[in-house]
């Protein structure tokens, strides 16, 4: 495709959480945690497929965390943690999979190598699945150039920086990543956000 209209927001939102949700079944996740889960957005999903039967959600912010724990049943099988993502005393070991949807660009660049010792290097889940704007794709959502969609987005990067860092993070870690552009919309530009889907050798 080489045109394009600027998705929704509303059917972007969907649509990430709709691949996020493909990826943890496809690598056949039962125990997940949601890390930078917001007002829960992604919890909820989870919290209504029964394949998901252990479920973490971390998150910094208190009033948010309320928020999604007003939207989802609290229970033995999904529980709520308030706490910084780069804390890995914070991150349960074991687990089948984390998520990381639209968090890591809230982060200052210097503490991604914090973030990847708590979650790749200490919790070590089976599968990490990491979503994040595709800056390739801003000028076609009206995003003037050296401007970011957001406010509190410290970074946004393209797909060719993307794939970089994530690469590094899996030959670091003992992963694989693949990769995917959320959704597939212009031929050159990929799409509106991106994914790297991280699997840790072995499994």
């Amino acid at each position: 495709m080489s045109a394009v209209y600027p998705p929704e927001p509303t059917a972007l939102h969907d649509a990430r959480l709709a691949a996020v949700l493909a990826a943890l079944e496809g690598c056949g996740a039962a125990s997940v945690m949601d890390l930078g889960c917001g007002d829960g957005a992604l919890l909820a999903h989870l919290v209504a497929r029964p394949a998901f039967d252990t479920i973490v959600g971390v998150e910094l912010d208190a009033a948010a965390l309320a928020r999604a724990a007003a939207d989802i049943r609290i229970s033995a099988r999904a529980r709520l943690v308030c706490g910084s993502l780069t804390d890995a005393a914070l991150l349960p070991q074991g687990f089948d999979a984390a998520t990381l949807v639209e968090v890591i660009e809230h982060l200052p660049p210097e503490r991604l190598g914090a973030l990847e010792r708590a979650v790749f290097g200490l919790a070590r889940p089976g599968a990490v699945i990491v979503t994040t704007p595709n800056a390739d794709f801003n000028a076609l959502l009206g995003v003037p150039a050296r401007r970011r969609r957001h406010p509190d987005h410290r970074f946004e990067w393209g797909r060719a920086k993307f794939q970089d860092w994530a690469q590094g993070v899996a030959r670091r870690n003992g992963y694989a990543a693949a990769f995917q552009d959320l959704p597939a919309l212009h031929s050159a530009l990929g799409g509106p956000s991106q994914m790297a889907v991280f699997t840790r050798a072995g499994l």
